[in-house]
């Protein structure tokens, strides 16, 4: 070991109509961890009838949206005319480059009945080269992600490549996320497979190298450091790890819109202001530019 992992322990983040989420990525001490800038941990969170929870349409650019969950559904809608449902376990990668618009809102299967809703969204800035990519949006079903057995600890490669198994999900930089489930006793070993790792412990108190990490904080391993994981005492626990290769360049994030160039946030914040970035079909509603505007 190199040094103390630093530890972000993040702050709540209102999003509108009740819903909260834990937000440990951008913080003051770190923008990033490979080309990860954005972790948002929402639940897990019971969602009523009348819960006000949808996310109406809104642009991105520059990056890439992540998500995944541990429990509930979330149906996706974007300007390309995708339809998806997200459900736990499958990895739903959207690519804004230019530019993208999308919902995620209440799936209609799910309009009168209580559901508990619990996962992470990640944004990764796509590499320069690749700012301005044409928008796309990808559903790799669960069944489809590789799962397995390292000692006691059960692993998904959600993305990347780890104990000899790649994901099958497409990126255009080296990225690596793992959701690992460590019983009750039980420790792993993570390899230092990426320059920037970084570790989150999800719903219980685990040990990291040796030392307590609280649960829902993120501890950033010194690079070319391995990840010492247990559960110590009677308790599971479950962990999420991110990480890839460092950002090419810093990045400027604003809103929804992430790029190396700040004008480019401006003419983005002007595009969706002119309703020139798209549309979700079917979709009428929008969500408005903040008041306070990006100065470059």
């Amino acid at each position: 070991m190199t040094g103390a992992p630093l530890r972000l322990s993040g702050h709540a983040k209102d999003l509108g109509g009740g819903f909260t989420v834990r937000r440990l990525l951008p913080a003051v001490q770190r923008q990033a961890v490979g080309p990860f800038l954005f972790f948002d941990h929402f639940g897990p969170v019971t969602v009523l009838p009348d819960a006000q929870h949808d996310v109406r349409p809104h642009p991105h650019i520059g990056l890439a949206t992540v998500t995944y969950l541990f429990s509930g559904a979330i149906l996706h809608r974007d300007s390309l005319g995708s339809v998806q449902q997200i459900e736990p376990g499958a990895i739903n990668w959207m690519t804004a480059g230019r530019g993208i618009v999308h919902s995620e809102r209440r799936p209609p299967s799910l309009a009168d009945k209580p559901y508990v809703n619990h996962g992470i969204q990640l944004w990764a800035a796509l590499p320069l080269a690749h700012e301005e990519a044409e928008p796309s949006f990808v559903h790799t079903p669960a069944a489809a992600i590789p799962q397995l057995r390292v000692g006691d600890a059960t692993v998904r490669v959600l993305i990347g490549e780890a104990f000899g198994h790649p994901s099958p999900v497409a990126t255009v930089s080296r990225t690596l996320y793992l959701d690992v489930q460590l019983p009750a006793g039980a420790a792993l070993e993570i390899p230092p497979l990426v320059p920037e790792m970084a570790v989150y412990a999800v719903d219980a108190p685990v040990e990291l190298n040796g030392e307590p990490l609280a649960a829902q904080v993120l501890a950033v391993a010194e690079t070319g450091d391995a990840l010492r994981l247990a559960a110590p005492g009677e308790s599971a626990a479950r962990l999420v790890v991110i990480g890839g290769e460092p950002l090419d360049a810093p990045r400027h994030i604003w809103w929804n819109f992430v790029s190396s160039r700040k004008d480019r946030i401006v003419q983005a914040a002007t595009d969706w202001e002119n309703q020139s970035m798209g549309q979700v079909p079917g979709e009428s509603e929008r969500i408005p530019l903040p008041e306070r505007r990006l100065k470059v």
